[in-house]
């Protein structure tokens, strides 16, 4: 039976790691580690040691859907002799992927691909939900495919980051830009609470949410005095991203 205990173990050390420099984590996110053709993505590879926490590390088959270049999974099976399948509707980025994973669909996820049900003991979508049309269709989807103690571990970009509510409160704009948070092939756009909803309607229990890659700290005196006075609303707004952990619901 897989366990989260290897996840849990690594929250609080991911929650107190050190905020980045930038304010664009969804961007560092993509900074490849390897020499890949510019044209095959406007995203680089990348390898989201933040997410690999999340992954117990007894599961033996593993589904990463939107797999890319297919470095998360390389790190999976780095760590351990996993079986690990992709998903990934861009032929080019598809096609390296195939080269280190086990097996890899080019295509997008859906029924008509020949995907076991009830196989996989974890079921990956980093920054994926947010780019498809019926996100709760793919949930759904990916509850079929999990073994009896499976679970879906997830990455969304956090719709309530505080640069977010800056920009559309100070600037009363939503500019949608090539990376991060309001990035042009967005279609959905996540908070907490919708993303807990999602998971509830999509027939998952979450078992675990927090906020990943913290960026909030500025000199400014005024936003230090928000979150120190502030900081149980806006304790969520910290962090770029929401990783979620959920399996199937009772």
């Amino acid at each position: 039976m897989a366990t989260y205990d290897y996840a849990i173990v690594k929250l609080e050390s991911i929650r107190d790691s050190e905020p980045t420099d930038s304010g664009k984590a969804l961007e560092d996110c993509s900074t490849t580690t390897e020499t890949l053709p510019r044209k095959t993505s406007p995203y680089g590879d990348s390898s989201r040691s933040e997410m690999l926490a999340f992954v117990p590390k007894d599961v033996r088959r593993v589904l990463d859907v939107g797999c890319h270049f297919g470095a998360f999974g390389r790190s999976i099976k780095a760590r351990s002799s996993v079986e690990v399948w992709g998903v990934e509707p861009n032929p080019a980025t598809a096609d390296i992927a195939a080269k280190s994973l086990d097996l890899v669909f080019n295509d997008l996820f859906s029924e008509k691909l020949p995907i076991p049900d009830q196989y996989f003991d974890a079921i990956v979508f980093n920054d994926v939900l947010e780019h498809m049309p019926d996100p709760w269709e793919a949930l759904r989807l990916a509850n079929k495919k999990l073994a009896r103690n499976g679970c879906v571990i997830v990455s969304i970009p956090n719709l309530r980051h505080i640069e977010n509510l800056v920009h559309i409160l100070k600037e009363r704009d939503f500019k949608y830009v090539d990376r991060g948070i309001r990035d042009k092939t967005h279609l959905r756009f996540f908070t907490e609470k919708s993303a807990r909803r999602l998971f509830d309607d999509s027939g998952l229990k979450i078992v675990h949410i927090q906020g990943i890659n913290e960026d909030w700290w500025r000199p400014s005196l005024r936003r230090r005095l928000a979150f120190r006075f502030f900081n149980k609303y806006l304790a969520d707004t910290k962090y770029v991203q929401l990783a979620i952990i959920a399996k199937k619901a009772d």
